[in-house]
C-alpha cells in the first residue's frame, strides 16, 4: 500500500516521503498514530502545500549533520584494553563501546549508525570508523587501540 509520511519514522522514511508498506502496518499503526496518510489526490495536494516547510526542515538537518561531521572528524578516541603478547585483545571493541565513549564526549549517536570494520575490533592498532549522519553524510573518526600495561 502506498502512503505519504506525515512525520519521520525510523527505518521507514521522513516527512513528505512516499513509501510502500503492508496494509496492516499502515492501518493498525501508521494511520492511527498520524505518522502517515493514504496516498491519494487529496493528501498529495496537502503535501504539495507543505513542501516548502518540509524542505526547510530537511535543509536544517543537513546543516546540523555537516556541522556534526566537522566536530566528529576532529575527535580521536583511544581505548586501552587488556591484550595478549601477539596484540590480540581479550574481548572486543564494538560500536556500542564507541557510542558510549562518544556519549561521554557529548555526542548523541545511535550505535547502529557506527560502522566498525568487521563489526568489532579484536587487534591493537589504529582504525578509521565511519558514522552515518544524515542522508549521504558520513563522518570518519580515528580510533586507537592500545594494550593495557
Amino acid at each position: 500500500m502506498k502512503i505519504i509520511m506525515m512525520q519521520d519514522v525510523k527505518h521507514l522514511g521522513e516527512e513528505g516521503d512516499i513509501c510502500d508498506v503492508a496494509i496492516g502496518y499502515a492501518r493498525n499503526y501508521l494511520f492511527p498514530k498520524k505518522y502517515a496518510v493514504p496516498y491519494n489526490d487529496h493528501y498529495m495536494h496537502i503535501l504539495e502545500q507543505r513542501r516548502k516547510t518540509i524542505e526547510k526542515r530537511k535543509e536544517e538537518k543537513r546543516l546540523v549533520a555537516s556541522g556534526l561531521k566537522e566536530k566528529l572528524e576532529q575527535e580521536q578516541i583511544e581505548f586501552i584494553h587488556a591484550a595478549g603478547e601477539n596484540g590480540k585483545l581479550f574481548g572486543a571493541i564494538t560500536n556500542g563501546h564507541i557510542a558510549e565513549e562518544l556519549e561521554k564526549r557529548g555526542y548523541q549517536i545511535e550505535k547502529k549508525r557506527i560502522n566498525v570494520p568487521d563489526h568489532h575490533i579484536k587487534q591493537i592498532g589504529d582504525y578509521k570508523i565511519k558514522i552515518k549522519l544524515y542522508e549521504n553524510e558520513e563522518a570518519e573518526i580515528k580510533l586507537s587501540v592500545k594494550a593495557q600495561e
